[in-house]
């Protein structure tokens, strides 16, 4: 049976409170990510320039906020290796 209208919700989880099940997970991938850090810093040095750019753009969403105004879009296969590398020493640079 439903509640009558206009009465107040009772139980359940209070407003705000995050999900343990989403919490443990970001907690455990954010723990596996830190002690791969070294590892993953190899492997994108292994990759060829455009393919490195390409991943850094894709990891850079989950820490730069994105701006509508502001979003540039690379064309990757208009580029030299040269100008790639360029634009990955800039990019690195400012850490």
């Amino acid at each position: 049976m439903s509640r009558p209208k206009g009465t107040p919700k009772t139980g359940g989880r209070v407003k705000g409170t995050p999900n343990k099940v989403t919490y443990s997970l970001k907690e455990w991938i954010t723990s596996l990510i830190n002690k791969q850090r070294t590892q993953i810093e190899q492997d994108l040095q292994e990759l060829e320039p455009k393919e490195r750019l390409q991943m850094i753009e894709k990891l850079m969403q989950y820490v730069i906020p994105k701006q509508a105004a502001q979003q540039v879009k690379l064309d990757f296969d208009n580029l030299t290796d040269e100008q790639l590398q360029q634009i990955i020493n800039e990019l690195t640079k400012e850490e």
